[in-house]
């Protein structure tokens, strides 16, 4: 029997990578430190109420489908996917609010209730961002990429102006809107890649697109229940996943890869080995003892350079009322948005005047919490973690500043309705998912190249090394990190014909 392909780390890209190459017929193992699949897409239970810990809201769900049918089954069959309606709820500290609905009639009225003269703007914006998405879609994301190298691309680069690359994404959205308040609303979409509205290039104003265009969704039950149906079409196929199975060590062999080291000690052979892991953490060994890829100094000293994503300091809340004013997402923007970008990514600080998102998908969900209770999943945008900010000594502290913020932005007496509380800083993220820095989304995309800049689907150092997830080709997100596991799996293929 031929050596099976293995894959280190059960978070979506792995999953959806071992669904693939199963469905190509080959044997997969895939080997998990956690108790759980899903990454940073997993759930926390206490006392009654449901958390999804991670990713909240869905985009472009005929990838998902895709995934499917690549395994010969209907998506239908495993998920319950539903559109939420509005997608978010925006408050502002000055009390004006505004709801981002998918009906457009609904979306028109808003837009114009805050600036009639930006409704010809949103037009005008989506036209130009569509033009983004036409000339990035078939070119960059839905194929394998294998780094700066292929910027040489011929198609890719015709399509270089058209892709607004060389100005930011503030400068491109104060270009259509002129109320400050949608300006916010689409500055923020930056955060979905963990990067800056001020530095990152006006091309990711396709975040905004796709959501505007194609909804907003969640899957009923919760978010993790992606993660276990792609487990259950996994293990149907025949992938064998091992969870609390942690390794220690990608084995490597005069530039040929040649399985795992557990660590427990145990060796296992693969013809192909995928790590679905941070690529920082992965070469550099940044939580743990040491790294999990040997060899290839360059590439560590390299992503090092890098700049990290942001990572995000978490609040789960179970709160004994009904915020009648929350949505589904809600966000709590701060007064000064330029100014909380320049704490995170250039004094490396929290913000002292946070913006706020807060998911309570017990409004769609009611057995999310106890009858005539919500469930708060509050996250802060926050600096990766370099030594800086001591967190066990300042997340008390963060803490109560967040809470008191929220209270007088409407959610009076929060303090005094919690029941059930949980922290999580930038380094309990690092430790729990093996991010560096506890980045979210690996690297920041905070200029130009940077996407030209993440480490390659296939090893160079070693033949038969490959990576998938976040920290890869196409980057962050549920779609772009399932978008890894298919290119990653047509990368092996082309690889072994």
């Amino acid at each position: 029997m031929s050596s099976p392909t293995l894959i280190v780390g059960a978070g979506l890209g792995g999953l959806a990578a071992a669904i693939r190459l199963a469905a190509q017929g080959r044997r997969v193992i895939v080997f998990e430190k956690n108790e759980r699949v899903g990454g940073k897409l997993n759930l926390l239970e206490r006392d009654g109420y449901t958390f999804d810990t991670g990713p909240s809201l869905l985009t472009m769900p005929w990838i998902i489908r895709d995934l499917f049918a690549a395994a010969g089954r209907r998506m239908e069959d495993y998920l319950d996917l539903m559109q939420i309606d509005p997608t978010c709820r925006y408050f502002w500290p000055d009390g004006t609010n505004f709801d981002a609905w998918q009906r457009l009639p609904q979306l028109v009225q808003e837009i114009e209730r805050l600036e009639p003269r930006d409704v010809t703007g949103f037009y005008r914006f989506m036209a130009y961002a569509a033009t983004i998405y036409g000339a990035v879609a078939d070119t960059f994301m839905l194929r394998p990429f294998d780094g700066l190298r292929d910027m040489l691309d011929l198609q890719l680069m015709q399509n270089g102006p058209r892709i607004d690359a060389l100005r930011t994404m503030d400068a491109a959205v104060r270009s259509y809107f002129r109320s400050p308040y949608l300006r916010q609303v689409f500055n923020r979409y930056a955060t979905y890649n963990g990067s800056s509205p001020y530095q990152s290039p006006a091309t990711f104003n396709v975040i905004s697109y796709i959501e505007f265009a194609e909804g907003g969704w969640y899957v009923r039950g919760g978010m993790y229940e992606l993660g276990r149906a792609l487990l259950q079409l996994a293990q149907e196929l025949g992938v064998e996943v091992r969870t609390s199975t942690p390794v220690q060590e990608v084995c490597i062999e005069a530039g040929q890869t040649r399985g795992v080291c557990l660590a427990n000690g145990q060796h296992v052979d693969g013809a192909q080995v995928v790590v679905n892991a941070d690529p920082r953490y992965s070469y550099n060994g940044v939580v743990g003892s040491g790294p999990l890829v040997q060899g290839q100094p360059a590439t560590a000293t390299r992503l090092q350079r890098l700049e990290p994503s942001c990572s995000g300091f978490i609040l789960f809340l179970g709160i004994k009322r009904v915020y009648e004013q929350l949505r589904h997402h809600n966000i709590f923007f701060s007064q000064d948005y330029q100014r909380e970008f320049a704490a995170i990514f250039q004094k490396r600080v929290p913000a002292p005047d946070p913006t706020i998102y807060i998911n309570a998908s017990s409004v769609t969900d009611a057995h999310h919490a106890p009858p005539g209770h919500m469930n708060l999943f509050v996250l802060v945008n926050a600096p990766a973690v370099d030594g800086r900010v001591q967190w066990e000594r300042e997340a008390a502290g963060y803490r109560d500043l967040v809470i008191r913020k929220l209270e007088r932005m409407g959610l009076a007496g929060l303090s005094q309705q919690i029941a059930v509380e949980e922290i999580w800083t930038p380094a309990e993220l690092e430790s729990r998912y093996n991010a560096a820095g506890g980045a979210i989304y690996g690297l920041a995309s905070n200029n130009p190249f940077v996407a030209f800049m993440r480490p390659p689907l296939r090893a160079r150092h070693a033949r038969r090394l490959y990576f998938v997830g976040g920290g890869t080709h196409p980057g962050g997100g549920i779609p772009l990190v399932l978008l890894s596991g298919k290119a990653v799996a047509e990368r092996i293929a082309l690889d072994s014909g």
